[in-house]
């Protein structure tokens, strides 16, 4: 499946569709699938390895031929230069789009900024030499109150107000759908939203270990991510915590919980204290809930340890700080979550009754999972902020949109 992106520019160019543009490439080129970027203004050391760039320089909306013809028709009158301009627009566009499955074109049916790159994609329709073209309309220009009066009744502007049954149109919310259903004059059904997406490995400044390990971990669906900086031993009451994840399994909610460190090898202890936790994640059904750290490395079957750097990705990843211990000589965790503002639910180690105070919602270590998981679930059905996260990240990173609603686009099929 080749998939072609169009647009004025393309990145090192900085705007807001030219990142749409870079986002759309990765999710593909990391799916396997080759694209082709044609754009008049951009460089392909700027685009994710893999990625093909094709540059006609008339495409840009700041070509100097380009800026004298918008001036014209911004003005009400159609140069004669400008079928010349489009005529050669239509001719280098056939040749690269001729072996394209799908042509991703932002902006340039609803936008003037270079109307005759909007005709020669027109008449290129019209020859039928554009396999399933999809218009991404991020803005219009004949409902734009600054852009309103650079357009005017008949062609060539009226293209940029006429809706065509070959070309797919997608708008990036809901509002602009009905603005261009309005325009369109046509069913809102007609026009499909697909919202703009964040890139968490991005966004946290994750490592290429660290966005492996995550993966791995499976913490994208989670509701809610409980995180646990320790080592496996049993001062640190992780057999209390595998109960809380239980009883927050059991309100029907996806719940995760990771604890960061390993048993010490060289302590029988520890490690018969290790075996019986997963003995008893096993009674309690939360197999993929409750995850180590120390069984998620790239090789399976040995153990896996991370250091200070991946342990900050998880506290930036996940949601809550829980501390559970039956006692610490202080409590260090405690914080660091403070610093980064991570919620703390702990029991009354030094940190957080002598630092932590009022700020740490507490519990005793003999308290029912119960209680605590109630706790938990009270404070995060409370928290506007937290639910957002849970939200955005379950519905509105770029895989999540790539895979349920990009795709089927380009594939034909049904949303994912």
């Amino acid at each position: 499946m080749k998939t072609a992106i169009l647009h004025y520019s393309i990145p090192p160019v900085v705007g807001g569709v030219e990142a749409v543009i870079y986002a759309h490439t990765a999710l593909l080129l990391n799916e396997g699938y080759p694209v082709r970027l044609i754009a008049g203004a951009g460089d392909k050391s700027a685009l994710p390895d893999g990625a093909e760039f094709i540059q006609f320089p008339e495409m840009d909306s700041r070509y100097p031929q380009v800026v004298q013809i918008s001036q014209q028709l911004e003005a009400g009158s159609v140069p004669s230069e400008f079928e010349t301009l489009s005529a050669t627009l239509e001719k280098h566009l056939e040749v690269a789009l001729q072996s394209m499955d799908s042509v991703m074109v932002h902006n340039v049916f609803t936008k003037h900024f270079n109307l005759p790159l909007t005709a020669a994609l027109v008449r290129l329709l019209d020859k039928g030499k554009l396999k399933n073209c999809i218009a991404w309309c991020h803005d219009f220009s004949w409902t734009s109150s600054h852009s309103h009066s650079r357009v005017h009744p008949g062609y060539p502007w009226a293209l940029l107000r006429t809706q065509r049954d070959d070309i797919t149109y997608v708008t990036v919310s809901r509002s602009r759908q009905e603005e261009l259903a309005g325009l369109f004059n046509c069913p809102i059904e007609r026009i499909q939203v697909i919202y703009d997406g964040v890139d968490p490995a991005d966004l946290y400044s994750l490592s290429e270990e660290g966005q492996a390990l995550i993966t791995h971990l499976d913490l994208g669906d989670a509701d809610l991510i409980l995180l646990m900086p320790v080592r496996i031993t049993q001062a640190k009451n992780i057999e209390k915590a595998l109960e809380v994840i239980a009883s927050l399994k059991h309100r029907g909610i996806q719940p995760k919980l990771v604890i960061t460190g390993p048993p010490d090898p060289h302590d029988p202890g520890d490690l018969q204290y290790y075996q019986s936790l997963l003995d008893l994640r096993r009674k309690l059904h939360v197999e993929q809930e409750a995850r180590f750290v120390y069984e998620s490395g790239p090789r399976p079957g040995e153990g896996y340890t991370i250091g200070l750097s991946l342990v900050r990705e998880l506290y930036r990843t996940c949601d809550v700080l829980f501390m559970p211990s039956h006692r610490e000589g202080f409590g260090m965790p405690i914080l660091e979550a403070g610093m980064i503002g991570m919620p703390i639910f702990s029991t009354e180690i030094p940190a957080a009754e002598e630092i932590g105070g009022q700020h740490v919602t507490r519990f005793l270590p003999d308290d029912a999972a119960v209680k605590v998981a109630d706790m938990i679930l009270g404070w995060a059905q409370n928290s506007s902020v937290q639910r957002l996260r849970q939200r955005v990240r379950r519905n509105f990173t770029w895989q999540a949109i790539f895979h349920h609603d990009i795709l089927p686009l380009l594939t034909g099929g049904e949303a994912i």
